[in-house]
């Protein structure tokens, strides 16, 4: 019953094209740093992962804010349970993490020269997991039904990622970014760090789902 509900919220995100403002930000704020000599990798990735920590926070309030409260409830009738609902909204929004992954990685790759052996690309995507699960965190718990009103939304979203995605001391977004321009790079770290990003965002999506909708 999970997969169907992917499906059914990504194809509600496609269809209401409230996709594109985070994936055209995010390939904007990628635009100046891969453009012209941005440098070899993986070092060139550490602005691209704390770039798609905000972005990947904004998309999952998109994607957990797509149904109002009314169509939540009847959705969660439907499904079995608020767990399953919250489980496909979950998937939903660590697959779009893993599309916009995927672009931060084969933007480089293919607009420069220089080499990116297997290490190292597997580096950078550890490090763009690591800041879009953690974005996904964040994103479902300032979103319905947890917090009520995109403007509160924005303004917690924003507020968690400033206090966290800059201490480069901290797991898992500040880590990883610095991790990548450390000599050389720990993939144990980066593999820790998307780990905890990971366990960060199930633990997220049980909070949410045991939250009734007001």
């Amino acid at each position: 019953m999970i997969w169907p509900l992917v499906r059914y919220y990504s194809a509600d995100l496609l269809r209401s094209q409230r996709f594109l403002l985070p994936f055209l930000l995010y390939g904007m704020l990628l635009a100046p740093l891969f453009g012209g000599d941005p440098g070899p990798p993986p070092a060139t990735w550490a602005a691209s992962v704390l770039a798609l920590y905000p972005v990947s926070v904004w998309l999952a309030v998109t994607v957990a804010n797509t149904e109002d409260p009314v169509q939540r409830q009847v959705t969660i009738a439907a499904a079995g349970g608020r767990g399953r609902v919250t489980t496909g909204i979950l998937l939903t929004c660590l697959l779009a993490d893993l599309v916009l992954v995927a672009l931060a990685m084969a933007w480089p790759v293919l607009a420069t020269a220089y080499p990116h052996p297997p290490h190292l690309l597997a580096a950078g995507a550890l490090a763009h997991f690591a800041a879009g699960a953690t974005g996904t965190a964040v994103g479902l718990l300032c979103a319905r039904p947890v917090v009520h009103g995109i403007g509160w939304s924005a303004v917690l979203g924003a507020a968690v990622v400033a206090a966290t995605g800059f201490q480069r001391w901290l797991p898992p977004v500040g880590s990883a970014a610095r991790t990548l321009v450390d000599t050389p790079v720990s993939l144990s770290t980066l593999g820790f760090d998307a780990g905890l990003a990971l366990a960060l965002a199930v633990v997220a999506g049980v909070v949410v789902s045991r939250v009734r909708a007001a």
